[in-house]
């Protein structure tokens, strides 16, 4: 199913453009695809039933004003939702004409859907791609209700939620489904909407919530079966078990305990003959809440429940809200520290101890689950893990984790397992499993591919055109490595190395090795020697890692030595070589550009803004976070600034105040404020409009090696060093104003207040006449003496103290 491309179906892929997409429905998930396609730059109509009274647009208004209330926020800014065009299904039908993709999105209800696509079909433009993002209906089913002229260009889109910080799509084609249509289809929802696509049978539920729900009603039933309470199931099923931290009562509650029933009920209905159909039925407890409206954390109440700053968790016995404060046991807790995962699920194979027990029993399940219905919801062993991993926050699938344990202890577990009738089937393991290939390889993930039951053969990954663009893309455990680079140069800190062809090999790259990617002695002196390797024997010169995040800032750690030996003097070098360092990524002699993704802090950020352009994953969070710490900025943040406000004064409004300008980064500075994505990077102006910014994290280094190429081929130089103005000492005046109201107004503290006052004072260029010259070596000699003059202060001590021991910040 995971086809390639002949070259005539690639060039049709290469031609075909989604300019503007149709959602219909306008519930909370319908409106939040329409906003990740606005976030990538697709306009969207959205559609949804005539208001009954007043705008007849009313109810796709109201879901579109609604966008900007949600938490995690689906839209990159407020300002995109002004990309999505709000229509009812009486005046608009027109509108589909315009639409090259159209995404049905509707309430789960099959009869309803059907009525939806007659209506609908008409008004569809012949080439448009159809699909249904239901979440485990038959598509074959809902695609008998469109012409039969339309029924090749229909398949499932099924989304996870929240829309943009998911990345699964599960595509699911019906056998009139149109092959090319599909590999068009994954193409977009990949690179253009940065996705991880998995394709999957048309089977109830598909992959994910198939293999997911499964694994919370094993949850439910292992907990009643070993007696814990709910807090301590998420401590066990959360983050020490390498998923996500919300566990799966408090996800169950996140996700709304009536969603969840009917996704339950949806396996319940369609799936008699299912081997595990008696652990199907919706939980008497969640019953019991919804009937009570607790439907979970939208309704105030579920299985927790807040009260004041105290959280309760039912307790289904005396059926009342009581302290959540059971604890993990300290030896199931070592068990789960364990790095080898053959050493730690033997250990909790073997324990008797009941959380332990609880572990195996829940991952054994999952195991077992996978095995039986894999060649029924999957064409690999690959789907499920990625589904898995993509849609579920887990960091490995249930094969990758039976695997990596050993494929042959965890088998013969198993079987013990189901021959003792401790496992909630007596379905036998598929003899694939036990004998053959994959017992040979002890494993479904080798170099050669995944395993495909049907087929009995491992098979490769996609031949996709488009993920020739991912470059560093993680690999399952047992795949081969995706990725095989020339190292240039290595040390503790910095790796330089190129790319394989057919990418370029004239563009060097520099990557930090350091924890959190942060900006040690070493970093710093690595990229200046990066930059010499560049300028010697290379094209240009990118900044990135392979993973996120791009950096964290400074190593506070590495300058606290110094500080300590020599106070303040001792650290004016450490800040100066800092300043030296971005200095020369600014005037390089070949183009250097940042790759961003994932947090830009600090001195991460000052790196970024002096590189001759940077290209940014949507999701990069960036922004100068000092005065968190009690600090300005001081690599070059603030000079930065300094300059960009009087370069937005010069291009947009000459005549305008220049404080005007440098009030933004004023603000964003002295509030540590971070961007909440690329887009709102470009309006902080800490990216330029002019930087791409890439959807798919794993194409980041992809387009960020061509654009420094490009920046190289058309005879890129250095800007010019030159002076720019000041707001000076007039300007000075004007944010201290405003800061001393916020400090009489309880908004910051006597601290903050002389942090920030020093972020003036460097920002409008110290005590000089408004619209004075300066030049860059003035501005951070203001920068190095404000950091010094603050780094000895107490407060600022106990500020550096804090995040280092908790890495959480102090307010005093």
């Amino acid at each position: 199913m995971q086809s390639g491309q002949s070259g005539q179906q690639a060039a049709q892929t290469a031609r075909f453009h989604v300019r503007k997409v149709a959602v219909c429905g306008a519930g909370v998930m319908g409106a939040q695809i329409a906003a990740h396609c606005v976030n990538a730059g697709v306009p969207v109509v959205l559609f949804d039933l005539p208001a009954k009274e007043g705008d007849k647009n009313g109810i796709a208004k109201r879901a579109i004003a609604q966008l900007a209330k949600l938490s995690p926020a689906p839209l990159g800014t407020p300002a995109l939702a002004n990309l999505i065009v709000p229509a009812n299904y009486d005046d608009d039908l027109h509108r589909l004409g315009e639409c090259d993709l159209v995404i049905e999105a509707i309430a789960e209800r099959m009869d309803w859907k059907r009525d939806l696509y007659q209506k609908l079909a008409p008004a569809i433009k012949h080439d448009a791609i159809i699909a249904s993002n239901t979440s485990g209906l038959s598509i074959t089913q809902l695609g008998a209700a469109l012409p039969e002229s339309l029924r090749h260009r229909f398949c499932g889109v099924h989304f996870f939620n929240p829309p943009r910080y998911m990345p699964l799509v599960e595509l699911i084609p019906t056998a009139d489904t149109e092959p090319a249509l599909l590999d068009l289809l994954e193409t977009f929802l990949v690179s253009q909407l940065g996705k991880g696509v998995v394709r999957a049978k048309d089977t109830p539920n598909f992959i994910g919530n198939r293999i997911g729900v499964f694994g919370i009603l094993s949850v439910f039933a292992q907990s009643d079966k070993f007696g814990l309470p709910y807090e301590l199931v998420d401590e066990l099923t959360g983050t020490r078990l390498d998923r996500a931290k919300s566990g799966t009562f408090r996800t169950a509650d996140v996700v709304g305990l009536d969603t969840l029933a009917h996704v339950i009920r949806t396996m319940q209905d369609q799936l008699p003959q299912d081997p595990f159909h008696g652990h199907f039925g919706v939980p008497p407890v969640v019953e019991g809440l919804i009937q009570q409206g607790a439907l979970g954390q939208k309704a105030g109440a579920g299985f927790y429940r807040k009260e004041g700053k105290a959280i309760l968790r039912l307790d289904p016995a005396r059926k009342e809200y009581v302290p959540a404060d059971a604890k993990i046991d300290e030896s199931v807790a070592a068990i789960l520290a364990e790095r080898d995962p053959a050493k730690k699920l033997r250990a909790l194979h073997d324990s008797e101890h009941p959380q332990a027990q609880f572990l195996w029993a829940v991952l054994r399940d999952s195991f077992h689950y996978s095995a039986v219905h894999l060649e029924a919801i999957a064409d690999t062993a690959r789907q499920v893990d990625l589904a898995m991993k993509w849609g579920f926050g887990h960091a490995q699938g249930p094969f990758e984790i039976w695997q990596s344990a050993g494929w042959r202890d965890v088998a013969g577990w198993i079987q013990q397992d189901i021959d003792a009738g401790k496992t909630l089937s007596p379905a036998p393991l598929p003899q694939w499993a036990l004998r053959g290939p994959v017992w040979e390889a002890q494993g479904v993930h080798t170099p050669a591919g995944s395993w495909n039951p049907r087929d009995k053969r491992y098979e490769g990954r996609s031949t996709l055109p488009v993920y020739q663009r991912q470059i560093g893309a993680p690999r399952l455990a047992g795949e081969a490595q995706g990725l095989d680079a020339t190292v240039v140069y290595e040390n503790e800190a910095i790796r330089c190395w190129t790319l394989p062809a057919p990418h370029p090999r004239d563009v060097l790259i520099v990557s930090f090795k350091t924890k959190m990617h942060t900006l040690s002695p070493g970093v710093v002196r690595g990229i200046v020697h990066a930059v010499d390797l560049a300028e010697a024997s290379y094209k240009a010169l990118v900044i990135g890692q392979l993973d996120d995040p791009f950096s964290a800032g400074a190593d506070l750690k590495a300058m606290l030595p110094a500080f300590m030996e020599g106070g303040a003097a001792a650290v004016e070098p450490i800040e100066r070589e800092m300043q030296d360092m971005v200095l020369r990524l600014r005037y390089a002699q070949v183009p250097v550009v940042a790759a961003l993704a994932g947090l830009a802090l600090g001195g991460g950020c000052e790196l970024a803004v002096h590189c001759a352009q940077r290209v940014a994953h949507f999701e990069t969070y960036i922004g100068l976070v000092e005065v968190g710490i009690g600090l300005v900025p001081g690599a070059g943040g603030l000079a930065y600034c300094a300059r960009r406000a009087a370069e937005l004064q010069a291009e947009a409004a000459p005549d305008a105040p220049l404080l005007a300008f440098v009030k933004k980064f004023a603000l964003a500075v002295a509030s540590a404020q971070v961007s909440k994505s690329a887009p709102d990077a470009q309006s902080m102006g800490y990216l330029r409009g002019s930087d791409p910014i890439v959807m798919n994290r794993h194409e980041l280094l992809y387009v960020a090696v061509r654009q420094a190429q490009a920046l190289a081929e058309a005879g890129w130089r250095p800007p010019l060093p030159s002076r720019f103005p000041v707001a000076g000492r007039d300007g000075i005046a004007t944010l201290k104003a405003q800061l001393l109201n916020m400090k009489v107004g309880g908004f910051i503290s006597e601290h903050d207040f002389v942090v920030a006052e020093k972020v003036a004072h460097v920002l409008c260029g110290g005590d000089l006449d408004p619209g004075s010259l300066v030049d860059e070596a003035w501005m951070l000699k203001r920068e190095r003496e404000a950091f010094l003059e603050l780094l000895v202060q107490p407060k600022t001590q106990e500020r550096i103290a804090g995040i280092l021991e908790t890495g959480k910040p102090v307010r005093n």
